[in-house]
């Protein structure tokens, strides 16, 4: 598999992901009808023109952090995650418009073996999105399942 298993991840390590993905106004209205999110400030430009902070519509943030989350898929976790158990902490530090271009960073936090099934683990994870200017705009500690290598 692509991905690293239980034993694979150091704490500490810093993981700099490679892609890189640039946010459209397509992706923005798609993202937010296909979640039902209604919210005029990602749908509508002119009502976020005249009642927004910006002047232009929000990348929705439920966009930006799936972005966030996947751009370290295949790198670290493709194949080799069993689930998801938490996603907590999370920020929005700046925002996110159409045009503006994401790439990824995460550090290990923790590993802890499962006490119960010794073909998996939880690795603790930060992830932080940054813009094309460096600026963080997104950040959450995630912890996943992870398997053990096969033996």
């Amino acid at each position: 598999m692509a991905g690293l298993y239980f034993e694979d991840f150091e704490v500490g390590k810093v993981y700099e992901h490679e892609v890189r993905r640039t946010v459209t106004e397509y992706d923005n209205i798609m993202f937010s009808c296909m979640t039902l999110n209604t919210q005029p400030l990602h749908i509508d430009s002119n009502w976020a023109r005249e009642n927004g902070a910006y002047g232009k519509p929000l990348m929705n943030s439920m966009l930006t952090l799936a972005i966030i989350g996947g751009v370290g898929v295949t790198e670290l976790t493709l194949g080799t995650t069993l689930g998801n158990l938490a996603m907590t902490d999370i920020e929005f530090p700046k925002p996110v418009f159409a045009g503006d271009t994401l790439w990824g960073r995460t550090t290990v936090l923790s590993k802890t073996p499962s006490a119960s099934k010794p073909d998996r683990g939880v690795v603790e994870f930060l992830h932080e999105g940054l813009n094309q200017k460096g600026e963080i705009v997104a950040r959450m500690r995630r912890k996943g399942m992870m398997m053990t290598r096969p033996k």
